[in-house]
């Protein structure tokens, strides 16, 4: 016989085990009938198989102290990967009781069950094998197909309610037995599952009879809401029936109250008419015996009525016209007054900017003389540094020529040495003593040479200094040259800003001369108008006699009125007659203030 992994045995043996106590507890929770407790057997059975499927195939951990091997680990891991089991995760460490991992992982698979997510958890730790292997074995339970198995199976435990208390259950110190005798077949369980059948059919219409009951609960209480909001429109609608009947009574109040008081106002009305129709007829009896001999003279009256009627219109015309040319002077005064604000404004901010231009030409001009005192300092260096260079060329041209004199001295000692050493072989002793003291001043010579050669190359590195200072000192006058023209550019714009300034006054002068003109203008219209409207014309019962002739006034001494000084004439002491544009004939004008008269009809002319 072939041998059998034993691996793949113990993951066989718990997935019927697991089978097995799934089932049971299903089976016994529907034939019990209520919410399960902590103290239910099957219910532990249940977590003491789940407990050995999670710790099949763990991996051994080092710790500090011991060796460690726990399933809190990759249950722990769920809160990464599931973010709902964050809250699961940190009640389970809150938990005051817990000091074990273990018992974190017990109290964490009792939640889960409450929460009925305990396949999901779970299904989500299966998925992720990378992160399962660093905890399990490779043929571990959790790693094969065993455990999709067991996740499938738990998905049917969603069924069962549980009522679990955690927080004073001592879950550190269980020891977890599967109990093989609960699920060992007997006679009774035969006749057991009939029962259970019934009990399950029994719970199915308890559960459709409770869903039906709150249905009818949640439309009872919708039809209450809507039976109150009905309640309170009726109320509000029975509020303004109230309102609206009480507004009708007032109005027919009102009505009764207008109707009486229009058939008083009729009833007045016919006594006045009727009154006035006595007087009328009165009036025109008396009319008719006097219209025979006064037909001429009412026609008389009529027309100079009609001259007076054309004259009074033409000077409403004149008064309209002045008075629209008072409101165009008042518009144009307000826009003067405006524009001179706007032009003070403009000329204040003008000064500011003139002033500021000064400032800044005065800071210019400080700067260029600052600039041109630096440029004559610069360049009596330059002459001087110039005047430095030519001597140190000349010293250089006579170190030269020395140099030169040197070396034709040399050429000129070796070639009479030369002749001498030929010629002179027996004066030996002295030829030496020549050539040391010729030596020595060779050597001295070369001295002098190296001295001068030291001398020439620190000459020209100051020459070359110079030669770099002159042309920073360039680009110092090229800088200054630019700030010359930037300055030239800067009065340029002064010279067109005083001009600006110039003109701006000029037509603020101009403006001011106009404002006061229609000043003056608008005060003699004022005074004029005040005159105006002191003067009171005089009653016709009052004016009985002419101003001047004092003859009483008549038909054919009709009354003149002035309406600038009051005074009244008679037609014959009112001859000054003045043309005007508007009418086509002349008006007659008062003789003291020269004001255009207002003929006035006489009290005996209706």
């Amino acid at each position: 016989l072939a041998v059998k992994d034993p691996t793949a045995v113990e993951r066989a043996n718990l997935l019927n085990m697991a089978k097995l106590s799934i089932k049971g507890l299903i089976e016994s929770a529907l034939s019990f009938g209520r919410t399960l407790d902590s103290d239910y057997p099957p219910l532990q059975q249940f977590f003491v198989v789940m407990e050995h499927c999670l710790k099949h195939g763990l991996k051994v951990r080092k710790s500090f102290l011991s060796y460690n091997k726990t399933i809190w680990g990759p249950l722990e891991l769920v809160e990464k990967l599931y973010p709902e089991a964050e809250e699961i995760a940190a009640s389970v460490r809150d938990l005051p009781g817990l000091k074990t991992p273990l018992g974190r992982a017990r109290a964490w698979l009792r939640l889960a069950l409450m929460q009925k997510k305990m396949a999901d958890y779970l299904r989500c730790l299966i998925i992720q094998r990378d992160l399962l292997s660093e905890f399990y074995e490779y043929h571990a339970l959790m790693m094969e197909e065993e455990g999709a198995v067991i996740v499938g199976l738990l998905v049917g435990l969603n069924v069962i309610d549980a009522n679990l208390c955690v927080k004073g259950e001592d879950l550190d110190s269980q020891v977890g037995v599967i109990d093989f005798s609960v699920y060992l077949k007997s006679d009774d369980d035969i006749g057991g599952k009939e029962r259970n059948v019934q009990i399950a059919a029994i719970l199915d219409q308890k559960n459709y009879v409770e869903e039906l009951n709150r249905q009818l609960n949640s439309t009872v209480s919708s039809l209450h809401a809507r039976v109150d909001s009905l309640e309170k429109s009726n109320t509000k609608l029975i509020e303004e029936l109230a309102i609206a009947k009480n507004n009708i009574i007032k109005l027919q109040e009102e009505n009764h109250q207008l109707r009486s008081e229009n058939t008083l106002i009729l009833m007045k009305t016919q006594h006045h008419i009727e009154a006035t129709k006595v007087d009328v007829e009165a009036e025109l009896q008396t009319y008719k015996h006097s219209r025979q001999g006064l037909d001429e003279m009412y026609n008389e009256a009529r027309r100079q009525l009609r001259e007076e009627a054309q004259l009074r219109q033409d000077m409403e015309n004149e008064l309209v016209v002045q008075v629209s040319m008072k409101h165009e002077i008042e518009l144009a005064m307000k826009l003067l007054e405006k524009d001179i604000h706007e032009k003070q404004d403009t000329l204040i901010g003008l000064r500011q900017q003139l002033d500021e231009v000064k400032a800044i030409n005065v800071e210019m001009y400080q700067k260029l003389q600052v600039s041109e005192d630096a440029m004559k300092e610069k360049n009596e260096i330059i002459s001087r540094l110039e005047d430095k260079t030519n001597q140190i060329n000349a010293t250089m041209k006579q170190l030269e020529q020395r140099l030169q004199q040197a070396e034709k001295a040399q050429m000129e000692a070796e070639a009479v040495d030369e002749k001498l050493k030929q010629e002179y072989v027996n004066k030996s002793e002295s030829l030496q003593n020549e050539f040391s003291q010729k030596e020595k001043q060779l050597l001295q010579l070369e001295t002098d040479l190296k001295i001068e050669k030291e001398w020439r190359q620190t000459l020209e590195d100051d020459l070359l200094k110079e030669k770099e200072t002159v042309s920073h000192l360039r680009t110092e006058t090229q800088q200054i040259v630019n700030l010359k023209k930037e300055f030239l550019k800067v009065q340029e714009k002064n010279k067109q800003l005083k001009t600006i300034c110039e003109d701006q006054e000029a037509a603020l002068q101009e403006l001011a001369s106009k404002l006061s003109e229609s000043k003056l203008k608008i005060e003699d219209i004022k005074e004029a108008n005040k005159a105006l409207q002191g003067q009171v014309w005089l009653k016709d019962k009052e004016a009985t006699h002419c101003k001047l002739c004092e003859k009483e006034f008549s038909l054919s001494k009709r009354k003149h009125h002035c309406r600038n000084c009051g005074e009244i004439f008679c037609n014959a002491c009112s001859d000054n007659e003045l043309p005007l544009p508007s009418s086509p004939k002349p008006v007659r004008v008062c003789d003291s203030c020269h004001a255009i008269l207002i003929q006035r009809c006489s009290s005996n002319v209706p």
